[in-house]
């Protein structure tokens, strides 16, 4: 059977964990952003947190993947739990670095004309720092969100949803029916949705930043 017969005949399974793989994804990236973004600018005005702040979360990036997705497993069990969690942790720190180095970008200038305006620390940060540091700290959610894609796959080894499950199955059996076909629907499975996933954040780029900031 080849993989386009392997693909026709199994449509229902491949479109289903794709799904999974995308959902995941996006509430791992979407939780590590709140929790990203959050700290960059709860950090912004103190130095030594924000330089321990990323070097935390940059010393959780170098775990193993497999070693972090099992030291999940005491704490959450086996599936989604581990996954989102073992996620979550490895979204942060672009996301945070990015938006550690957007607000940096901003013009102090712009900063001080509007503090001379009178607004508020927190109407600042919204309406100002917040709007010009925005392409920076998108591009981190984007790279977050392409690395958890492919991180994504190696969580079928704690039973974790997604394309990751068709990969480790033909893994298991290669040599076996069908097994190299199921390698190869993970792997590209998976390229598709990073490339998808990619499209979708250069599109909210285009929309949402602000004009005279497009690159």
């Amino acid at each position: 059977m080849t993989i386009v017969d392997y693909l026709v005949a199994n449509a229902g399974q491949v479109l289903f964990l794709m799904q999974q793989h995308v959902e995941v994804v996006l509430i791992s990236v979407g939780t590590a952003a709140v929790i990203g973004v959050g700290l960059g600018f709860w950090a912004d005005s103190r130095p030594m947190l924000r330089r321990a702040l990323l070097s935390v979360t940059g010393t959780l990036l170098t775990i193993p993947s497999y070693a972090l997705f099992a030291l999940m497993i005491p704490l959450f069990g086996l599936g989604a739990g581990p996954t989102l969690a073992a996620l979550v942790i490895y979204g942060i720190f672009p996301i945070l670095q990015n938006t550690v180095t957007g607000i940096a970008g901003v013009d102090p200038a712009v900063i001080d004309a509007a503090r001379g305006l009178g607004m508020s620390n927190r109407r600042r940060l919204s309406t100002i720092v917040l709007p010009l540091a925005w392409p920076v700290i998108l591009n981190g959610i984007r790279v977050a969100t392409i690395m958890l894609v492919a991180t994504a796959a190696i969580a079928a080894a704690v039973n974790g949803p997604g394309l990751g499950e068709l990969i480790f199955r033909g893994l298991a059996r290669i040599g076996g029916a069908n097994a190299l076909n199921e390698v190869l629907t993970g792997v590209i499975g998976v390229v598709l949705v990073a490339l998808a996933l990619d499209l979708i954040f250069l599109l909210t780029a285009k929309l949402t930043t602000p004009r005279g900031l497009n690159v």
